[in-house]
């Protein structure tokens, strides 16, 4: 997969803006932006400028000016891909950006594949494999919490905890493995109860890794949060409370809401996905009919239930509303469930009492006021164990390191139990072998071009 041509890529959004950036990188990279450049107090030479310098001048097609740009220079081994990098900052135009990138294909440049600037990163030894795919997970975050764990992957934190593992394992497997070539002499030379311990060791990171994930996932994904109850509660009026923004239609007629209604916002730096549903009540409608068969689809996929109710009907409704609180508690038996009594602004304090002492944890809210709506947030929050994050812990978002720490767990505990049954070492090198193959997957000791190609199509093109 290791290519010596240089490529091409636009390197910000597409599209127009004040500024944009196309990147250039390869052996001839400096080569290709000097033959097209022309400065603008002197005539000088690109290729014998430094590195991590920026020079202003034009970009020229023979006698043509297309733009007056900045020109970044990165010599290699010292820049991002660790080939020679040339970026360009030129105006936003769509048009200048057009003109530029097929100057440079003309002149012998072959346009960027997705991903390739960073793949290029990796196959030169300048990423590992988990801190590549961090990049991706960087350009994607939208909130704080998914941020801190990119930047913390990126910076090298999971793959430092799993390299420095996989090094103790292979120093202990070396000498297991060197048993071997004198076992007609019958010694050790791995002291055992300092392998167990080190397996024991390894199974509790392990352990604590592959837990991170339920964590990892749901701040990574965002948490789905569906919005239910019967018509005319006030759920899209809650809705548009959470996103201060009229998201929703709002009406006095039972109905309304047809479809789900979904939006995405970050609260506490975790993001949440709110999904406002049809009333759920019986009727001939068959548009409405779908859209509260929808609900219920909604209900199965979301991580937290917040059911909502008006508090003006709780004197005449309070019973059914029980069956229903437990219908869905014994439908979705592990999913939190949150009982809103809302519109508690058009109810009495003394009713208000009296809706309290019926259930418990009720969550009072007037979503037309905004009372309540604060705590609400607060009350979502604690759905997620921020503990691992706030202690900048490592935490596992990416499904193919879960899927290889599950895998290594496994080994793993085969070393331990042939420890403990006294297996000889030749059987238990079966199993570390196959170990520190699953550690070296997550780093990139061991890839396939398979594996590569999946992992960096879901790049954009310029990364």
């Amino acid at each position: 997969m290791i290519n010596n041509d240089t490529i091409v890529a636009l390197a910000t959004a597409s599209g127009s803006g004040a500024i944009a950036v196309i990147r250039l990188s390869g052996k001839d990279a400096i080569t290709y932006i000097d033959k097209h450049f022309r400065s603008v107090k002197d005539n000088k030479s690109l290729i014998n400028q430094k590195s991590h310098t920026i020079h202003l001048g034009h970009i020229i097609d023979g006698t043509r000016e297309i733009d007056e740009v900045l020109v970044s220079i990165f010599k290699n081994p010292n820049s991002y891909t660790g080939e020679s990098v040339v970026e360009i900052s030129c105006h936003g135009s769509q048009y200048i950006q057009q003109e530029i990138i097929q100057l440079f294909l003309r002149t012998g440049c072959r346009m960027a594949n997705a991903g390739e600037f960073t793949l290029r990163a990796f196959l030169n030894g300048k990423l590992d494999l988990s801190q590549a795919e961090a990049v991706a997970d960087l350009i994607a975050s939208d909130n704080a919490a998914s941020h801190q764990i990119a930047m913390q992957q990126m910076r090298g934190g999971f793959s430092s905890e799993i390299a420095k593992l996989r090094e103790e394992l292979m120093n202990f497997a070396s000498l297991i493995e060197l048993e071997l070539d004198f076992a007609e002499e019958d010694v050790e030379f791995a002291d055992r109860s300092e392998f167990k311990e080190l397996i024991d060791r390894i199974s509790f990171v392990l352990k604590r890794l592959i837990d991170s994930f339920a964590v990892g996932n749901v701040i990574k994904n965002g948490i789905p949060v569906a919005i239910v109850g019967e018509p005319n509660v006030g759920k899209s009026t809650l809705l548009n409370a959470l996103l201060n923004e009229e998201r929703a239609i709002v009406s006095d007629i039972a109905g309304t809401t047809r479809d789900a209604i979904e939006d995405e916002i970050s609260i506490g730096g975790i993001g949440f996905r709110f999904i406002d549903t049809a009333g759920i009540r019986e009727t001939e409608d068959i548009v409405e009919s779908i859209g509260i068969k929808k609900t219920f689809e909604k209900m199965e996929q979301a991580q937290v239930v917040v059911l909502l109710f008006s508090a003006e009907e709780f004197k005449t409704e309070s019973q059914r509303l029980k069956v229903e609180i437990e219908k869905i508690k014994n439908r979705f038996p592990q999913k939190p469930l949150v009982i809103i009594a809302n519109k508690i602004d058009k109810i009495t304090n003394d009713e208000l009492g009296k809706l309290q002492s019926q259930f418990i944890n009720l969550h009072l809210l007037s979503a037309k006021t905004g009372v309540g709506v604060e705590s609400l947030k607060d009350k979502l929050t604690g759905f997620v164990n921020t503990g691992a994050l706030r202690n900048n812990e490592t935490i596992v978002t990416n499904t193919r390191h879960y899927d290889s720490l599950l895998k290594a767990f496994e080994e793993i505990n085969k070393v331990k139990s042939g420890l403990e049954m006294g297996l000889s070492g030749d059987l238990m090198a079966i199993d570390i072998r196959q170990s520190l193959f699953h550690f070296g997957e997550i780093t990139g000791e061991i890839t396939t071009d398979d594996l590569l190609g999946n992992i960096f199509a879901n790049f954009c093109i310029g990364k």
